[in-house]
């Protein structure tokens, strides 16, 4: 039920929905100008101020191309992945490809209180794509979408109020970034020794990788059955929190067992991790894994830090090692040829124990900050949301200044 002020429309009943087009690829007259031209990607619930691609009046001209006005609202109709259903506000005047939908808003109608309300019902539009191998969108499909209208200033107010909290996270976003990129500095000089404690003056050391650790090929005897697989942000994590389900075979004596603490080796090449990824088994006492991967645990009879190899292996300090032992062209299905025996005699240059535990604790602090920083942006976020679930319902109104009362009157 909505305020009785408001009432409820299509969208197609309060703005006018079309697309714009592309100029021919092959007159270069028609690109390099001075227009901007908006793709699908730049499109990511956003205020777009400028684009990766500018077009010529003559690219405008002669083509489906369109010029539409600041404040117009774009949302992506077509897109891989979370593309589709985006949506983003003009803060220029621009031109769009044939994937953006351009929404203009009929007069009284806030394009920022829009942009909120079709932000926050992203999956829901999305999901209204065609059937086919790719859902799309289209101009039909988003005329029908229905949207809440409340009163013009009160659009502004609803706007207004959600708008300080985007700034909030936009704020919280940016420190967070600065922390993860100064840890990334840190972990960077301080893991390979460019950059070090005044009190350890002691010369690294070159040791192979079995010096410090022993392979593990402990078989499941135990019928433990949670499978592990690994997040780049997670680490090794159950098979069932991270997918909602095991896709692992039926039988799994085959598995490896690792514990707490335990490594393992991923030789499959992922974003962010070329030579594969390397993590510790931190959130669960046991778990199983493919007998693909290679693992390993700390010798028992070695004076060394935990942490420090884990922030090691993090920040791909082995990855030119690994690439140096993984074949040429040999890769298949994903996998890098690295054998075992080559694995374990990849080379570590580490410092003494007590200065691997300083610089493990100098990285913990940054983490520890970073962490800090991550849960308050999640925080924020869950809090704008849980609010505009009430204002763009009308759950909860907003307050009008005496004026804009008696303007809305």
């Amino acid at each position: 039920m909505l305020p009785k002020e408001w009432h409820r429309s299509t969208l197609g009943e309060i703005a006018r929905i079309t697309s714009g087009g592309t100029p021919d690829r092959s007159k270069p007259e028609y690109w390099g100008g001075d227009i901007p031209w908006v793709t699908t990607g730049e499109i990511q619930f956003n205020t777009i101020t400028d684009t990766g691609e500018k077009i010529t009046a003559a690219g405008l001209q002669n083509s489906s191309a369109k010029l539409f006005p600041l404040g117009t609202l774009l949302m992506a109709m077509y897109g891989q992945g979370k593309t589709r259903g985006q949506v983003a506000k003009l803060g220029i005047e621009a031109a769009t490809n044939q994937a953006c939908a351009a929404i203009l808003l009929n007069d009284n109608n806030d394009p920022d209180y829009f942009f909120q309300y079709l932000s926050s019902q992203y999956e829901e539009i999305r999901e209204l794509g065609n059937a086919g191998t790719q859902k799309n969108l289209s101009g039909g499909i988003l005329k029908g979408v229905l949207v809440p209208v409340p009163p013009y200033r009160e659009q502004r107010r609803i706007a207004q109020v959600l708008t300080t909290w985007d700034q909030a996270i936009a704020t919280a976003e940016r420190l967070l970034a600065n922390s993860q990129r100064c840890t990334r500095d840190l972990m960077a000089s301080i893991l390979s020794g460019r950059r070090r404690f005044r009190e350890f003056t002691d010369k690294w050391r070159y040791v192979d990788l079995d010096a410090v650790f022993v392979r593990i090929t402990r078989k499941n005897s135990t019928q433990n059955t949670n499978v592990l697989t690994i997040s780049a942000e997670h680490g090794l994590i159950s098979q069932r929190d991270y997918f909602n389900k095991s896709v692992a075979s039926a039988n799994l004596s085959g598995y490896t067992l690792l514990h707490r603490y335990d490594f393992a080796y991923n030789k499959s090449y992922s974003a962010g991790y070329p030579m594969g990824a390397i993590k510790p088994l931190l959130s669960y006492d046991a778990g199983v894994v493919s007998s693909l991967y290679l693992c390993f645990r700390m010798r028992s009879d070695v004076d060394a830090d935990f942490d420090f190899f884990r922030h090691y292996f993090e920040a791909g300090l082995l990855d030119q090692e690994i690439e140096g032992i993984a074949q040429e062209g040999a890769r298949n299905h994903g996998l890098l040829n690295v054998s075992v025996t080559d694995f374990f005699k990849l080379q570590l240059h580490i410092p003494t124990a007590p200065e691997q535990r300083r610089i493990a604790e100098a990285i913990n602090v940054a983490r520890a900050d970073e962490a800090r920083l991550k849960a308050q942006v999640q925080a924020l976020r869950q809090e704008k949301a849980a609010l505009m679930s009430q204002l763009l319902t009308g759950k909860r109104r907003v307050k009008l200044t005496v004026s804009e009362t008696e303007v809305q009157a």
